[in-house]
């Protein structure tokens, strides 16, 4: 076997580009994707049907020849206040929802796609051989949080994400598979990160709809993410109220890990939350994202992660957060949510039109409670 190249000079290479962290694993499979089936036996993956791609299970049918994979890790966290110490709303104050913090910014599949191709394109200089090399971010049939456990990246939480003493988990990953054959970052003697979860299961527990059967294991039909963002038609009535003001993504099991109380805040302005006459997608008006229209939402979310729900989705979530938001003091603010709600539940898009029926239903529900 030839010698290996020099896995230290990637990882210097990578944190010179701005990743946090990098790490080196063969292509072989690793044991986590041998329970890959089971979970969608189980059905877990919802309408989610591009995660039973045979290729999932061997990188070889991604990149023919593969020998390694390069996996990197990029913080996102910006230093805003975590959904859980935000209050869901202030006495006379517009209701608000909640976008997930990984798409305050611009889209990170650009940005981390950016540096890892340029990450490729340093390989190249540095190394003479002729090689194949393809980098991925969540856009390939790829595991990435498995192969980043055994590039030592960290381990594999109770939530099923990927957690790191240092970094907690708000970070993005992203790989690069090459024919190159790399050393591996863990020697042959070493074992990948160990589980530091203990007993703790507050991200478990903290989940508004119940959505960890068991701990490792997500349930992706009731996840708030999958939710919000993958399920492309109506929301389940019984777990409607419970997605309180979520109308892109869910923070609850990482804001609630302990590893997560120190994560390491990102300087790069591109996770800065996107702003614009007056209005921004950090603790973001209900009212104006359910008003949007298509046009105004290609618009303001051109080149963001956002753009993934679509515009009736985004506007869906919206309709029943403001079902669930807190009955207005100010009566005239109370009737103008009613009009919008009204004016939605005649829109010809029926997923906006039940949704907003049924925002309608709630408030009407709340308000004779109140009387």
């Amino acid at each position: 076997m030839a010698n290996p190249p020099d896995t230290a000079w990637i990882s210097e290479r990578a944190r010179a580009l701005g990743f946090a962290l990098c790490g080196v694993t063969p292509a072989a499979a690793v044991p986590e994707l041998q329970r890959v089936a089971e979970w969608l036996g189980r059905g877990y993956a919802g309408e989610m049907g591009y995660l039973a791609d045979a290729r999932r299970g061997d990188s070889a049918r991604v990149l023919p020849g593969v020998r390694s994979i390069i996996v990197c890790a990029l913080p996102y966290h910006t230093g805003k206040p975590f959904s859980t110490h935000v209050p869901a709303e202030s006495a006379g104050a517009a209701p608000r929802g909640w976008i997930s913090r990984y798409a305050w910014g611009e889209d990170y599949h650009g940005v981390v796609g950016g540096k890892l191709a340029e990450l490729a394109r340093a390989l190249r200089e540095r190394f003479a051989e002729p090689f194949e090399a393809r980098w991925y971010v969540d856009t390939g049939a790829i595991h990435e949080r498995a192969y980043a456990r055994h590039a030592g990246l960290g381990w594999l939480g109770k939530n099923t994400l990927l957690l790191n003493e240092q970094l907690g988990s708000l970070f993005f990953l992203g790989v690069i598979l090459t024919t190159l054959e790399l050393a591996p970052s863990l020697g042959a003697a070493e074992a990948p990160p160990p589980d530091l979860c203990g007993n703790c299961r507050l991200c478990l527990d903290a989940c508004p709809t119940e959505a960890f059967p068991e701990p490792y294991v997500l349930d992706a039909r009731r996840c708030i993410s999958y939710l919000t963002i993958e399920l492309r038609g109506a929301i389940p009535e019984e777990l409607r109220e419970p997605l309180g003001r979520h109308v892109f993504g869910c923070d609850i099991c990482q804001e609630v890990c302990p590893w997560n109380a120190r994560a390491p805040v990102s300087e790069l302005p591109a996770f800065q939350p996107r702003a614009s006459g007056g209005e921004s997608l950090f603790h973001p008006r209900l009212e104006w994202l359910a008003a949007l229209t298509e046009e105004e939402f290609r618009q303001f979310f051109r080149g963001s992660a956002v753009k993934r729900a679509k515009w009736r989705g985004l506007v869906r979530n919206a309709c029943l957060a403001l079902g669930n938001a807190a009955p207005r003091s100010d009566a005239a603010a109370q009737e103008r949510i009613r009009a919008l709600l009204e004016r939605l539940a005649g829109s010809p898009e029926e997923l906006v039109a039940e949704s907003a029926r049924w925002a309608l239903a709630r408030m009407k529900e709340k308000a004779n409670r109140n009387s």
